[in-house]
């Protein structure tokens, strides 16, 4: 069957109601028909002009908010990538006709990214509901009073939601950037680990709540022994984040004692059953004997660890898998295991923001982990973290923190 040719440019101008196309900028790229006649301006006299100097604000109005917030809007987009829906709005209209002379509008505007080749928003567009007539609708005996009271109530509730959206927002910033502080105290970069060579990540959601609760530590054994560990808070945010620096020090201590990777986490699973958010959270950790050669591990409902061989093979170490830390009603010793490995082997240890998207099952998600390292296997500790993330991170922007842990062995 033949493709129709589809002429875009005309479905754009023939789009029932009021739509815009602006750059990041807030540049006017184009608008559609019903744009340029409801707003009484030309498209010549739109296109190229900042929205707000085509488009001032009523200097007779001291109330006036309609061009903050749409500009607050609109930058939320750029920055987020994601749909901003505004609250009803007021923003009059200079008549283009009579200078000076402002016509009073209500708009219900929505704002949406276009993202460009590179995965940025390269273009806003702008959808405007005109409903001034709905607002002034007036009807019957004694209709006049009763619109005019729903109108007042109808814009005053509306205005109150909208900063009430902007304080929360506000409130949001706040927290997430104490908490990626807090986050980039706790998380260091590690100590020299002899002649191996390690990287480490920490990459938070992009623009949402779920940030600060992944993290990952490397603890100097005696003899020539290490450990590494990965782990998970459930919750989000600042919150989040002091209970993760809680069990990454209560496992740094446990392991230092213990007489391995199980008995470690039984530890930290008794202690997080008094830490309040710290119970359902997810740990791996693996011991790492270099006289051996041997690898000995034990997860608490974590991703498994990934061993790429010398020869280009993944293997996930998934031979001690035990329930979350807390889960359990009552306590009971945990599994471990061991596998061998070759000079020149690479553990790879992460989160499951790494490997993880709502909508695929897990083992999809480990699939592409095994594919990206069997490709890169041969790059430096360094190189070979960033790739992971350039390969496996959600090119929509990830929705969950992630931790990485890149050792060659």
């Amino acid at each position: 069957m033949n493709e129709q040719h589809v002429d875009y440019a005309a479905v754009f101008q023939a789009m029932p109601g009021m739509v815009a196309l602006l750059t990041p900028d807030l540049v006017y790229v184009d608008v559609n028909e019903d744009f340029a006649r409801l707003a009484g301006r030309s498209r010549a006299q739109l296109v190229g002009r900042y929205i707000f100097d085509a488009f001032p604000e009523n200097p007779n109005d001291p109330a006036a908010a309609g061009m903050r917030e749409t500009e607050a809007s609109m930058l939320r987009v750029v920055t987020s990538g994601e749909r901003d829906t505004m609250a009803l709005l007021r923003y009059d209209i200079e008549d283009s006709e009579r200078p000076g002379h402002w016509q009073e509008h209500f708009w219900s505007p929505v704002n949406a990214p276009v993202p460009g080749p590179d995965g940025q928003v390269a273009l806003i567009v702008h959808r405007v509901e005109e409903i001034t007539s709905l607002i002034r609708a007036r009807g019957g005996p004694g209709g006049t009073t009763q619109a005019a009271r729903l109108e007042a109530e109808l814009y005053t509730r509306s205005r109150e939601l909208q900063e009430v959206n902007e304080r929360l927002r506000k409130a949001h910033a706040r927290e997430r950037k104490v908490a990626l502080a807090l986050q980039a105290a706790m998380l260091p970069t590690p100590s020299p680990v002899g002649d191996h060579r390690a990287a480490v990540r920490y990459r938070p959601a992009v623009g949402g709540l779920n940030v600060c609760g992944d993290w990952y530590d490397l603890v100097g054994l005696p003899g020539d022994r290490m450990a590494v560990a990965v782990g998970d808070v459930v919750g989000n945010g600042l919150s989040a984040a002091c209970v993760m620096g809680q069990l990454r020090s209560a496992l740094s201590a446990a392991t230092l004692v213990a007489d391995g990777p199980a008995q470690a986490l039984d530890a930290l699973g008794l202690y997080a059953r008094s830490v309040e958010g710290a119970e359902s959270s997810t740990a791996a950790t693996t011991f790492i004997d270099w006289s051996s050669h041997t690898l000995t591990y034990s997860s608490a409902g974590h991703p498994p660890p990934a061993l790429l061989t010398p020869g280009g093979a993944v293997v996930f170490l998934d031979g001690a898998t035990d329930p979350p830390l807390g889960a359990r009603p009552e306590h009971l010793p945990r599994p471990q295991a061991t596998a061998s490995f070759d000079d020149g082997a690479t553990l790879v240890m992460y989160t499951d923001g790494l490997i993880e998207r709502r909508t695929e099952d897990i083992d999809a998600g480990l699939a592409r982990l095994a594919n990206s390292l069997g490709r890169r296997g041969q790059d430096d500790p360094e190189t070979l973290a960033d790739s992971l993330l350039a390969d496996l991170l959600n090119t929509d922007g990830n929705t969950d923190d992630t931790a990485l842990v890149v050792l060659r062995l």
